[in-house]
């Protein structure tokens, strides 16, 4: 079993001061900290689903700009929970010693009114990391990531589309 080992978040969030919902993950994939841009393996299903959300074309997965369009455009910010942790490989269930981003910092420079968890570890993390410091609770999505098959692509869009009703 390969060892874990120190990752400190790199990549910066994308928001701007109208941004109405914040979506996070845990961490950066190692296919997103080699891309510099979330959800970065070829694989998971976040930008088709959320395109499909928003009625709107994906964008190229190499497409970093198009993708951070597509969020301001939609009022969406990302990020992700953690600042850093012990991990092993992507296994959101080998971290340990997590140390969270300034989520509510980030809060303060938006409207953001409503935060969704792209995923249980990391609306477990923000649970017990985040929400004393925010005191606005999260809502829990689905993981896109390509190992969770439990959620056919319908039911991923079923799940997100529940952001749509705190983007107005």
């Amino acid at each position: 079993m390969p060892d874990s080992e120190l990752i400190v978040h790199q990549i910066a969030p994308v928001f701007a001061a109208d941004s109405r919902v914040l979506l996070l993950g845990s961490l950066p994939s190692p296919k997103s900290r080699a891309q510099g841009f979330y959800y970065g393996h070829p694989q998971n299903r976040f930008w088709p689903t959320l395109a499909a959300v928003l009625s709107v074309p994906p964008p190229e997965p190499a497409d970093i700009e198009a993708k951070r369009r597509l969020l301001l455009e939609h009022r969406l910010a990302l990020w992700d929970v953690l600042a850093s942790c012990l991990i092993t490989g992507a296994a959101d269930s080998s971290i340990s010693q997590p140390q969270p981003n300034d989520i509510a910092g980030l809060l303060q420079q938006t409207q953001i009114h409503a935060v969704f968890c792209t995923g249980a570890k990391a609306h477990s993390l923000y649970q017990s990391l985040c929400l004393p410091q925010t005191g606005l609770p999260a809502h829990r999505l689905p993981s896109t990531s390509p190992a969770n098959r439990r959620y056919s692509n319908q039911q991923l869009i079923e799940e997100y589309q529940k952001i749509l009703s705190y983007l107005n």
